[in-house]
């Protein structure tokens, strides 16, 4: 193994996961994401002298981003696919210790949850970047930006609208009292 191949997975390996996350929200299928996780680090390996003491996740989820809108114009692919449900796999680890053993709340937390993860896979490609880049990945707006090669105004407007639109979303779908009177009662 070559120096540059061990400075490139201390750089890229550390990302994995994020990467996934934002090529899988991105294009809404696992062996999508997948495959457009691979084409991103063959790139990024291609390219990973241009990467200069930089933060290489930013770096590298921009490949990332572009690998996912490259394969999305090429098969004109802009459409929801699959549903995601974030939660199905840790929903129980993150419940604190009296919810833990609670089947009410832990479904509860459930069915919010993918409440929300469908509202996030309703948005907008570019709504959807954004907000799984600052709310999920926890990336700085300068961050988003720079891998969604748009100025920083452009970053806080999306989100704005991204945020407006999942409340929206959100609050449309939540039953008023009405509703839940008649539910409780068909019940």
């Amino acid at each position: 193994m070559t120096d540059r191949t061990r400075q490139f997975e201390a750089a890229a390996l550390p990302h994995l996961d994020a990467a996934w996350n934002l090529a899988r929200w991105l294009l809404r299928d696992d062996r999508l994401a997948e495959d457009a996780v691979q084409e991103a680090y063959l790139r990024a390996f291609r390219f990973f002298d241009g990467l200069r003491g930089e933060n290489a996740r930013p770096w590298l989820l921009g490949i990332v981003r572009n690998a996912c809108y490259d394969w999305m114009r090429q098969n004109r692919q802009l459409a929801d696919q699959v549903e995601f449900d974030e939660l199905r796999d840790s929903e129980s680890a993150g419940a604190s210790a009296p919810e833990a053993g609670d089947p009410a709340r832990l479904w509860e937390r459930r069915v919010q949850g993918e409440r929300v993860n469908a509202a996030i896979d309703a948005l907008p490609a570019v709504y959807r970047e954004a907000i799984v880049l600052r709310e999920l990945e926890e990336l700085r707006y300068e961050d988003i930006a720079r891998i969604a090669g748009v100025p920083l105004g452009t970053v806080m407007s999306r989100l704005s609208r991204a945020r407006a639109l999942l409340r929206e979303s959100l609050r449309d779908e939540r039953p008023g009292p009405a509703q839940e009177r008649t539910r409780h009662a068909n019940s």
